[in-house]
């Protein structure tokens, strides 16, 4: 008997696994020599310069060297997959899928963007009756249930359309804004539906945007549980009826309960409660997490993940499919680097080759069965189950599989059922359960879906990363640097909050999952962290000794001098071989460094802080939503590649402060090698200013160039020229 075709093939690039190897290779031989230069130094009985300096700055090139190492994890296996959905299943033996979707605040998060979200969701070509889409809206507003209301009455004839013409883009603010391609439908019926569908989606904006003018936010934080399964009663059946009748997915509304005396876990809060909700009435064996703003781009998503999930080889021991996360408002220039291009080409790429990839907090299809632990076996007791879960009997009912509520809409949506989904979403009903420790999203760190991944690739599980050629998902990019930042602040926070914990994926994981693995996890949980503390280093150690004529690196005829010229070279030029080789070009590398130094010094190392503040007990944590509303100004600068300085003075400070001690050590370094002579001793300190100049030349240009409100203000140059003076007075009494 032949084995079935396959659902999808995996493909392993061995050329790229022969270079990145041998790079790692030559890379830490250079690495090895360093370490001997420098410590052949501190074992001097005499030296020329202080210790200090040269400890710091030996402390900072190994940290770099370490996360470099770990970084090495990532290239060992990279594969990319094909899937052929053709060959799944008929519809009715696939399986039923629940689309998680997101929603916390309805001032920074615009109602019609998530509502195009869920339409989108909707659209997906997947059987109607096995799709089941929830919006947890933590902001509680009634604004957001009367956009679910309306979304509704929208999809009765969107998705009808989608599916007739076999429509794309699925959202339908995407279709309707860019030139879809409609060549195949020409005819008059087509144009004249068109049309018709356009007239109503304008309507639904009207009615949305007036529900958002008319009615109140809400209190995001103290608010009681609404749970609703939204249906049109607006009367248009009929009409919808004649034009085309179709099956519709189910659509619920869900706004849990909060209160400012019980904590409420932020997003994994959030997942969680929708996790137990769905749970006793659609209880889908899959799940699609979503971002709000996170739309579907083609409808096609569902069915290639079940190329993975149905796989008989691999299927058993699968948690989840990750797709990329992609924007549609990056541009070409992409200055502040939103669109993630090593994460989503290079570092999920390279996982998938081992175990797969991190768990992203949208644009996964992800089992339902994984989160719930180890407790979905036959045999364990009543009790247990319920210490673990939580009093509810009818969710305890749905850990088995074959557990579903068949058919719930608003009309048989009993009084008993709406009870109980009230207490799962309840404050209280976590309680003394285990609920974000041993099952559900974890709790451990904001950053919920990187340590649920984690935990659940230590418990056995795998996981695989498709990146199709067309988008799956679309999302909005921040597109000014105080949203760059302020996001940076929040990602780096929870992944520090795993990494200094008792999880530490170097400490945790390797025992539990392959060397490698843990490497790739060690070394996303620490980057905020051993980013920060060398670049706040040798941006500023450097330059202070170079301004007091101290020498920190091999004179330009030593043969040492080769080595530190090596690595510096390999790394810029490895950095623009990946770069270049996944669609990038020269100014794609040029950004990608600038943005990596601007975080390190700014929200890397407040995040940081902020993860070993929680640690101490000197900091609550709290959770910052990304602002999705888009300033037409700061889109302007950001199409125009300028950058946008109106951020706080907490991130415009140490930016501005670093710039003018690069730039006086540059200026005094060669001064010095011209006056003394000593050029051989310093060109190094000189050449390493020059470097961080031109690659933040932006900075430069916004102190001193631009004129327009987007610059960097006179009073941020002015605290900023105060912080390098005292710097300088007090580090030079150290050195010297």
């Amino acid at each position: 008997m032949e084995s079935p075709l396959p659902l999808h093939v995996c493909h392993v690039n061995n050329l790229s696994v022969i270079l990145n190897k041998l790079h790692a290779f030559l890379h830490c031989i250079a690495i090895a020599f360093l370490i001997y230069y420098r410590a052949s130094y501190l074992l001097q009985e005499t030296r020329a310069i202080s210790i200090i300096p040269w400890l710091l700055v030996f402390a900072s090139e190994l940290l770099l060297s370490f996360i470099w190492l770990l970084g090495r994890a990532y290239l060992w296996r990279p594969v990319s997959r094909t899937v052929f959905p053709e060959r799944l299943p008929e519809d009715d033996k696939l399986p039923a899928i629940d689309v998680f979707i997101c929603t916390a605040d309805p001032e920074k998060e615009p109602t019609i963007g998530v509502m195009n979200t869920v339409l989108s969701a909707m659209a997906l070509d997947y059987p109607a009756d096995k799709l089941h889409v929830y919006l947890s809206d933590d902001g509680g507003s009634p604004i957001t249930l009367r956009g679910m209301r309306e979304a509704f009455r929208f999809a009765k004839w969107w998705i009808p359309f989608c599916r007739r013409y076999r429509i794309k883009t699925i959202c339908p603010q995407a279709y309707f804004s860019e030139a879809e391609s409609d060549e195949n439908f020409g005819d008059s019926e087509f144009v004249t539906e068109k049309r018709e569908i356009k007239e109503k989606y304008e309507m639904f904006e009207e009615h949305v945007m007036k529900a958002v003018e008319d009615g109140e936010y809400g209190n995001s934080r103290n608010h009681s549980t609404i749970i609703e399964i939204i249906q049109d009663t607006s009367g248009e059946n009929e009409t919808i009826r004649q034009a085309d009748l179709v099956e519709m997915p189910r659509l619920v509304y869900v706004s849990r309960e909060k209160s400012p005396e019980h904590l409420h876990h932020f997003k994994g809060g959030a997942l969680n409660v929708l996790l137990r909700v769905s749970g006793v009435i659609s209880n889908s064996p899959h799940i699609l997490g979503l971002d709000c703003d996170m739309y579907c781009n083609d409808p096609t998503s569902a069915r290639q993940a079940m190329c993975f999930h149905l796989d008989p080889k691999i299927s058993s021991s699968l948690a989840f499919v990750q797709f990329p996360q992609k924007f549609h408002n990056f541009n070409e220039h992409d200055i502040y680097d939103g669109s993630l291009r090593s994460g989503y080409r290079l570092q999920w790429p390279g996982m998938d080759g081992l175990k797969g990839p991190f768990l992203t907090g949208t644009g996964h299809y992800i089992k339902r069965e994984s989160l719930y632990g180890n407790f979905k076996h036959k045999g364990i007791e009543l009790a247990e189950l319920k210490d673990t879960f939580g009093e509810s009997n009818v969710f305890i009912k749905s850990l088995h599989q074959s557990y579903e509520h068949k058919n719930v809409n608003r009309e048989n949506f009993s009084n008993v059922l709406q009870q109980e989904t009230e207490v799962l979403a309840s404050c209280s009903y976590e309680h003394q359960t285990k609920w974000g420790e041993e099952v559900g999203f974890s709790y451990q760190s904001v950053s919920e879906d990187f340590f649920t991944g984690f935990i659940l690739h230590c418990k056995g599980w795998t996981s695989t990363y498709f990146d199709p050629s067309r988008p799956q998902f679309l999302g909005t990019s921040t597109t000014n640097l105080n949203d760059v930042l302020i996001q940076g602040i929040r990602w780096a926070s929870g992944l520090i909050d795993v990494s200094i914990s008792r999880f530490c994926p170097l400490l945790y994981g390797p025992s539990r999952m392959s060397l490698l693995l843990s490497m790739c996890y060690g070394e996303m949980s620490l980057f905020p962290l051993l980013y920060c503390l060398p670049l706040w280093c040798l941006v500023t150690l450097p330059q202070l000794c170079l301004l007091n004529g101290i020498p920190l690196y091999p004179e330009v005829s030593s043969p040492f001098f080769m080595v530190f010229s090596f690595i510096f070279l390999s790394a810029i030029c490895k950095h623009l071989q990946e770069v270049i080789s996944t669609g990038g070009s020269v100014y794609t590398w040029r950004n990608e460094q600038r943005i990596w130094m601007i975080k390190s010094v700014t929200s890397h190392f407040y995040g940081s802080m902020d993860a070993i503040l929680k640690l101490l007990g000197l900091r609550k944590a709290s959770f910052l939503p990304t602002n999705k509303v888009l300033d037409e100004e700061q889109v302007k600068r950001y199409e125009m590649g300028q950058f946008d300085f109106q951020t706080s003075s907490m991130f415009l400070v140490p930016m501005v402060s670093l710039m003018i001690l690069n730039v006086a050590a540059s200026v005094c370094g060669v001064i010095r090698m011209i006056a003394v002579g000593n050029w051989d001793k310093l060109f190094a300190q000189v050449l390493l200013s020059l470097y961080i100049l031109i690659i933040n030349f932006a900075i430069v240009e916004g102190m001193i160039v631009r004129k327009d409100k987007g610059r960097i203000s006179p009073s941020a140059i002015l605290l900023s020229s105060v912080f390098f003076v005292t710097f300088l007075f007090f580090g030079s009494i150290i050195l010297i």
